[in-house]
């Protein structure tokens, strides 16, 4: 019979069959691990930005890669990927267009401007980016997205500002949208954020709730205003042209009266010049043909005529049977 000394160190048989197992897990669980720590993957939309003690090192794309383990580091970044930015409100669940949800709720101080002509707008916009250089997203600016929102919100209650608050409801949204796209874009790049703007949209444009109601009887107003000027033009290009039409009618008739009169006084001008050299040549003859002419068509003109001579002393009998033959 064997006896165990009390507090002896001695190990147990199973210990040492146990120990070259341990020793074989151990190695393969750290070797999985230096491999887990040398190769990485990168997804077809992102590139793998590589660090080595906090400095850029390179840019790897999508695919199997390696890299020193402990001593490197990979930032992946989604350069495909399109984001987008709310202002104004926030999307609280997404799906189909007809059945996701929004809400205001602490946005107000985002979408509450200033137009140009003194009044007030609820605004709401969507910003649509892309990441563009993977390397000045990360090193040049610290948080681009809140400094790309930032950016957004100064440009457009800037152009917001140039505005009338008509302008921004209805006709210059596009215009604004387009002017906002711009101008982040120029400092977006000015800034190096790595980000280019791909679309700006300008959701929805309202006044404020407490004077939404007046607004609404102004527009209406206007409106009314517009239908009675379209009225006025539509009665004015009925008028006018007809007008002009008569008066130049009326201008062509006198024109063409004046030219007539014209034209027949430079005939009667003729006739008399060459009646007057006809005159010099021959007076007595002239004078004669004059007379007969005027006399041929005085006449006819007289009616009933009776011819008498110098010595014929009544004319009473005459005159009667004339009556009598009428």
């Amino acid at each position: 019979m064997e006896y165990k000394q009390f507090g002896s160190t001695s190990k147990p048989p199973e210990w040492d069959q146990i120990m070259p197992w341990l020793k074989y897990i151990i190695s393969g669980l750290l070797l999985i691990i230096l491999l887990w720590m040398t190769f990485f993957q990168v997804r077809p939309e992102e590139v793998g930005v590589i660090t080595r003690f906090g400095k850029y090192i390179r840019q790897e794309g999508s695919g199997l890669h390696l890299k020193i383990p402990m001593l490197e580091r990979v930032y992946k970044v989604a350069v495909e990927r399109q984001n987008k930015e709310e202002f104004g409100f926030r999307t609280t669940s997404s799906g189909i267009q007809s059945q996701s949800q929004y809400t205001k709720v602490g946005t107000a101080d985002e979408s509450l401007m200033l137009t140009g002509d003194l009044n007030l707008a609820d605004v709401e916009w969507v910003v649509q980016y892309r990441i563009s250089d993977a390397y000045k997203y990360l090193f040049k600016v610290r948080e681009p997205v809140n400094t790309m929102r930032d950016i957004t919100e100064a440009c457009v209650r800037q152009i917001v500002g140039d505005r009338t608050v008509n302008e921004v409801l209805t006709v210059g949204r596009i215009e604004i949208a387009t002017s906002v796209l711009a101008e982040i874009q120029r400092l977006c790049t000015e800034y190096s954020l790595g980000i280019k703007i791909e679309q700006v949209v300008l959701q929805d444009v309202n006044p404020p709730d407490p004077v939404k109601d007046a607004f609404n009887a102004v527009n209406q107003a206007q409106q009314e205003k517009e239908t009675l000027l379209n009225q006025a033009r539509s009665e004015y290009n009925k008028i006018i042209p007809r007008a002009t039409g008569e008066a130049e009618e009326t201008i062509q008739k006198a024109e063409g009266y004046a030219t007539e009169r014209v034209n027949n006084a430079l005939g009667e001008t003729a006739r008399f010049n060459a009646l007057y050299r006809e005159y010099i040549k021959a007076p007595e003859v002239t004078k004669r043909r004059i007379y007969l002419e005027t006399m041929a068509s005085v006449i006819p003109k007289l009616g009933n005529k009776i011819i008498t001579d110098e010595d014929g002393n009544n004319v009473l009998p005459l005159l009667q049977m004339q009556m009598t033959n009428k």
